[in-house]
């Protein structure tokens, strides 16, 4: 039972310390999620109280199902303009359409997460490698914080892609609000200065940093109350400046979402990616926070936490939601010890739908775009471009190609390539594992890489050793590579395959072993193996490969070279040890 409900873990030593700081950071996270809320279903391109439905049983059923002591789950940027770019190909902004296909994509992707946890497949987030992901969330940053632009400006400047939001902007700034305008660059310039030297200013003021960090973190709430009132004592609802409007007090009424098979199979890659991306980022951020306490998580009992907050957002009239990281940060900064600090931020937003909307009727939208355009700079990360050029250019490639697609063709296009691309250069780089001809270094019973250390070879007897496990990607490079360095040296009598590094084997592969154990008897080469592991020789003992094998299994390399060249091995042995390394 406390492996699917974590709860029954840390509810049993759950005492009154832990409550006073899960409470305490319960009341600092609700003061940064209810803009936030506000502004990410405004982003997704819902109607603002669709936020705040989306930040009460998510919560409540993370607490439950979650193993992370301090994740905060609900409304995040990336997953909000996924929302939208999926949703907008089906049906009208403003329309109950729209908003049933949103809570239809929720409820799907809680049951593809869902199942996956159940199936314990949380492995499948590794085939997304860092580099794409890295570049998807900054290119899906740049692009969230340009469509917001508008907002700032009072103008309409529609568009999925970054090149038609600036087009957008260029064609529509003549029609500039300069009341809406003066309210967003307001809001904009305080969150910035606030995020960036409110902090120091106020610790120089003899302020306790502890104190400091939530009055921070509460600038949000003083840039809504702010210009709400101006709006509302100005009347400059009247003036153009667009405002959040009515927002219906009372708590989401659970239903069911649009059960049309048509909705369902046109959002059914949408709601796919978007699982996959919530995921990562989930786990990522939970595993970091984790690892700050000398805590653990599970991996696929995530999927179940995160697959049930998302059928709950959307049974209760949400859209998809995930772990944020600006938001679990400061739950764990605040000092919150357990997901019942989840579940006390539920509480609060509970009661701040019901009793605080009707004040929000006069929030002025380019406020939530400037708290969004704040919030979302901080993902971009751009001197991660400069790290992976250096480290590798493969990567380096995948990353570009995620970003300038997701920049230019949009959202779905850049994850979509990027899960591409993660894959294909995995079966690539397996495909051609590295390959080591080995010598025994001298004064030792050790085998190292001929190209690296001045180590003792044997004409006749060839030592590989492959760096990789062998399956069908590489199981026809491993064939060619054997049977190429014989016809290229004739003097190879015996070729020693060291499998050390080879931690798996399929069935491809052990035919390509067949094969090459076949031509290498035609050449009158025999072909041995040195320091399997147990679970390839399982493998290896259910094929008839092992009773056709020419040579034999040597139990270490060095037992091999005794066998098939001892006085070579022995004398080597007994040298005094002079071995470097080249390069």
């Amino acid at each position: 039972m406390k492996r699917y409900f974590p709860i029954l873990d840390w509810l049993a030593v759950y005492n009154r310390p832990t409550a006073a700081a899960d409470l305490m950071a319960a009341v600092i996270v609700t003061i940064m999620l209810i803009p936030q809320s506000l502004a990410y279903a405004l982003l997704a391109g819902l109607p603002a109280e669709v936020g705040l439905y989306a930040s009460i049983a998510p919560l409540l059923l993370y607490a439950v199902f979650g193993t992370s002591r301090t994740l905060a789950v609900g409304p995040v940027a990336v997953v909000s303009l996924m929302t939208a770019a999926a949703v907008g190909q089906i049906a009208s902004q403003g329309t109950a359409e729209y908003l049933g296909a949103a809570i239809a994509m929720a409820v799907l992707s809680g049951l593809m997460l869902l199942a996956m946890g159940l199936l314990r497949l949380g492995f499948i987030a590794n085939f997304l490698s860092h580099p794409v992901i890295s570049g998807f969330i900054s290119a899906s940053a740049v692009l969230i914080a340009v469509g917001q632009i508008p907002g700032i400006l009072g103008i309409s400047a529609p568009g999925h892609t970054l090149i038609e939001v600036v087009i957008g902007i260029a064609k529509g700034i003549g029609g500039l609000n300069p009341f809406t305008f003066a309210l967003g660059g307001f809001a904009l310039a305080f969150l910035w200065w606030s995020r960036s030297s409110l902090k120091a200013l106020l610790q120089r003021r003899g302020v306790r940093p502890g104190v400091a960090a939530v009055i921070v973190r509460a600038a949000p709430v003083a840039a809504v109350a702010l210009t709400t009132l101006a709006a509302w004592g100005l009347g400059l609802a009247e003036r153009g400046v667009a405002v959040v409007g009515d927002i219906p007090s009372g708590l989401p009424m659970p239903a069911l979402p649009s059960l049309d098979p048509a909705l369902w199979q046109a959002i059914l890659l949408p709601a796919a990616l978007i699982s996959l991306v919530g995921y990562v980022e989930t786990v990522s951020v939970a595993q970091t926070l984790a690892a700050k306490r000398r805590q653990r998580i599970d991996p696929d009992q995530e999927l179940i936490a995160l697959g049930a907050s998302n059928i709950g957002a959307g049974l209760s009239g949400g859209f998809p939601v995930t772990g944020g990281f600006a938001r679990s940060v400061v739950n764990f900064d605040a000092g919150a010890q357990t997901p019942a600090a989840g579940a006390y931020t539920a509480v609060a937003m509970a009661l701040a739908t019901l009793f605080l909307t009707p004040l929000l009727y006069h929030l002025p939208k380019a406020t939530l775009a400037a708290t969004i355009i704040v919030a979302v700079l901080g993902l971009v990360d751009s001197s991660a471009v400069k790290r992976v050029w250096a480290s590798n250019r493969a990567d380096f490639a995948a990353m570009a190609v995620t970003i300038v697609l997701t920049l230019t063709v949009g959202v779905e296009a850049g994850i979509a390539a990027g899960v591409a691309l993660s894959v294909l250069l995995h079966l690539y780089r397996t495909s051609r594992p590295h390959v080591a001809v080995i010598g025994q270094v001298q004064g030792t019973e050790h085998f190292r890489n001929v190209l690296r250390h001045n180590v003792t070879t044997v004409p006749e007897v060839l030592a590989l050793r492959i760096d990789e496990a062998l399956y069908f990607p590489n199981a026809r490079f491993l064939e060619d590579t054997l049977l190429g360095a014989v016809a290229e040296n004739k003097a190879i009598r015996h070729v020693v395959l060291n499998c050390v590094a080879v931690n798996d084997i399929d069935s491809s592969a052990v035919e390509s072993l067949e094969a090459t154990n076949a031509r290498l008897k035609d050449a009158g080469v025999t072909l041995h193996l040195a320091e399997v592991k147990g679970p390839v020789m399982d493998r290896l003992q259910r094929t008839h490969f092992l009773h056709d094998l020419t040579g034999t299994v040597y139990l270490t390399m060095y037992d091999a070279m005794l066998g098939l060249a001892p006085q070579a091995a022995q004398d080597c042995r007994a040298l005094p040890r002079c071995e470097t390394a080249k390069g």
